[in-house]
């Protein structure tokens, strides 16, 4: 796919995330034991052979660019192409940040160097594993100005979405957020394929007008002119940009079938390696239908849990239905119940933590308890 351009918006990203997002942007928020958010949309785009992806950030980026690097996991670290994060513009009088159609324009340079001729543009927010080659030659064979992924499903979904009305010919006839009037189950997974020029032309038309939102001013009050179709992905998806979503899409992955699904496909999800030693378990451990990453070091009792890397469950402890991140410590006789745990938090001897699985307990990052 090298007539493929990738771009990962983060500008004005839905964020109900609470305190998981007090330091960080959502798209650095750690996901599945080793991963961040970002990992599946920019690991989707590098198993469909696109080599130039950009990022636009917004704010609170510093832990993703730490994430991110040179992009030498994803393979992006090339001399021609690869892996661009572009900072957030602001606008001059005000020192606002505005909607992504204005950061589009103030990095302009960037579409116009790619040779590319057609541009992906995807959020961070969507947890799946998918070929876009089959959604491109999709939009090829039906000849669309715009080709939007979706997912049909009867779930709840908690977060922030839209919904769209899908005619029998694939053709797209309305898009609306999830507080509208539409009923259906068709769920945009926003991600959007149209040409280069088409974005360029949105982008210059839309701010001479005064409107600087891609999908609400860009798509949604054309979709009568443009030629808008749907592209249906089959495959695990999990919206990902509410504290429910999270915990819920979290404990999905204790599933093996969608644990299998997201990763042990032949296509992978790549993410940063850190070299650390094997999960340590010791005589008195107790692990059951847990995720634990290495660097764990168990002594207590995990069931129905997640562990990050580097965490320590002290003898006594006893962790169920929690999701403990990176480098927390729990000390002795702790118990701890439909919790998240962000990175090196602390908790105490003989703590009792509770929460409901609707509205988990959440400690911020470094919290001492």
């Amino acid at each position: 796919m090298k007539h493929v351009m990738g771009v990962i918006n983060l500008v004005n990203e839905p964020d109900d995330l609470e305190e998981l997002t007090y330091f960080r942007c959502p798209a650095s928020v750690p996901f599945g034991g080793r991963y961040r958010l970002i990992d599946f949309s920019l690991s989707n785009m590098v198993n469909s052979g696109i080599d130039n992806v950009a990022v636009f950030t917004q704010h609170k980026y510093r832990s993703l660019m730490d994430h991110l690097g040179s992009g030498k996991e994803w393979d992006l670290d090339r001399k021609r192409g690869g892996l661009f994060v572009l900072p957030s513009v602001l606008n001059e009088p005000t020192g606002i940040s505005r909607g992504d159609l204005y950061q589009f324009y103030s990095h302009r340079d960037y579409f116009y160097r790619g040779k590319e001729e057609f541009v992906i543009i995807s959020r961070s927010h969507m947890v799946c594993n998918l070929d876009l080659r089959d959604a491109v030659r999709y939009h090829e064979d039906m000849q669309a100005d715009i080709t939007v992924i979706y997912k049909q499903t009867d779930e709840e979904v908690h977060g922030k979405f839209r919904r769209m009305a899908v005619k029998d010919t694939g053709q797209v006839t309305l898009m609306e957020d999830q507080n509208g009037r539409l009923r259906t189950n068709n769920i945009s997974m926003e991600m959007y394929i149209m040409s280069k020029a088409l974005l360029l032309d949105m982008v210059e038309s839309c701010l001479a007008q005064g409107y600087d939102n891609l999908v609400r001013d860009g798509i949604m009050k054309n979709i009568d002119k443009l030629s808008v179709y749907g592209y249906k992905f089959e495959g695990h998806l999990g919206i990902v940009n509410s504290i429910q979503g999270y915990y819920k899409h979290s404990m999905q992955l204790l599933n093996p079938a969608i644990w299998r699904e997201l990763f042990f496909q032949k296509n992978l999800i790549f993410t940063k390696v850190k070299d650390e030693p094997p999960a340590k378990y010791l005589e008195s451990a107790a692990a059951k239908n847990a995720l634990i990453a290495n660097g764990c070091q168990i002594e207590g009792k995990v069931e129905n849990s997640i562990l990050f890397r580097g965490v320590k469950i002290r003898k006594g402890a006893y962790v169920k239905n929690s999701i403990i991140l990176q480098n927390c410590e729990i000390e002795e006789n702790v118990i701890i119940e439909n919790a998240i745990l962000d990175k090196d938090v602390f908790i105490s001897r003989g703590r009792v933590l509770t929460g409901d699985n609707k509205a988990p307990f959440i400690a911020a990052k470094t919290k001492v308890i």
